[in-house]
């Protein structure tokens, strides 16, 4: 307390000169260097301010407060372009998905420079950088025998001539009765649904009644990570700051033992899977899409790995 009244009396001007980065932002010898993100905002609507509440304005905040602290900081973001939700989307309005991404990217970066959210970089995952380091995670995983095939059923529109992905199946919940659930889960009673399990299950696009046919796909082989997993767990809980929740799910998982979780989907809008008997597939975009907090720092800096691959800075 007296340190601080201390600095009060003496005034701004002995204070240090603020840190002037050179642009692009790396990481500086000697100095304690942050990389900011924040949860990539889906680029298929209008961000409304609780949006902006939910991850950006904090992300911001405390990329400020980092800055005031003379900390070398770099705030990066984007908007979440792949994925059945802009396919969707781009049905609705009559549009490419690369139209409806274009769109609404530049009414996602409008609508954040009005709030004055003080990104070094705002970008978006469909780019040539996307690509080429999703492909390359794949192959490293692939190389590294964390990869399996399995058959999936999944529901197809002999009409449209195409597997259908989750959210372009309605149809009768199976738990509820609600007419006008989804394929991935229902709104009415929240339960997740497998899009076989709907009763009356219609396509979305020509309200012809699909059927259900076996396709290949291919998993992360989870179950191979746990013996890895759980020690580092409980060296990161001990030396973090994981809330109680965290805890809890992570814990869960790990009891019940983790499952081999599907990462590619029968869509056209997405990463190409670059693999012989699954060219015709796409990344499913949760594997894809964490993966754009590296595109699109890459798309700031060709020394993106200098962040990323850097535990030392």
């Amino acid at each position: 307390i007296a340190a601080a009244a201390d600095a009060w009396a003496r005034g701004a001007t002995v204070l240090p000169k603020p840190w002037q980065p050179q642009k692009p932002v790396l990481p500086v010898e000697g100095m304690r260097n942050v990389l900011i993100t924040s949860a990539l905002p889906y680029v298929n609507n209008v961000p409304h301010l609780g949006n902006i509440i939910g991850c950006v304005l904090s992300a911001d905040t405390f990329a400020r407060y980092c800055r005031l602290r003379n900390w070398n900081t770099l705030y990066v973001c984007g908007t979440d372009e792949y994925g059945t939700a802009t396919e969707t989307k781009a049905v609705e309005e009559g549009l490419t998905p690369q139209e409806i991404c274009n769109k609404y990217h530049a009414i996602h970066a409008d609508i954040y420079h009005w709030f004055d959210i003080s990104f070094d970089y705002f970008g978006r995952t469909t780019t040539p950088y996307q690509t080429t380091i999703a492909q390359d995670i794949f192959q490293r995983l692939l190389a590294r025998g964390f990869l399996l095939q399995d058959t999936v059923e999944q529901l197809r529109c002999e009409d449209c001539q195409q597997f259908l992905a989750d959210r372009f199946v309605e149809g009768t919940c199976p738990f509820c009765s609600y007419e006008e659930a989804r394929g991935d889960q229902c709104d009415k009673c929240g339960k997740l649904i497998n899009a076989v399990e709907l009763k009356n299950p219609q396509c979305k696009l020509c309200r012809g009644v699909p059927v259900v046919r076996p396709t290949q796909h291919l998993f992360l082989d989870l179950p191979k990570l746990e013996e890895r997993l759980e020690p580092w767990l409980e060296r990161s809980w001990a030396a973090g700051d994981w809330t109680a929740n965290a805890r809890y799910i992570t814990r869960s998982w790990i009891r019940d033992g983790l499952k081999p979780r599907c990462i590619t989907r029968d869509l056209k809008w997405g990463t190409p899977v670059p693999l012989d008997g699954f060219r015709d597939k796409v990344f499913y975009v949760w594997f894809d899409a964490p993966i754009g907090y590296l595109s699109i720092t890459a798309n700031y800096t060709d020394q993106w790995e200098r962040w990323w691959k850097n535990p030392q800075q």
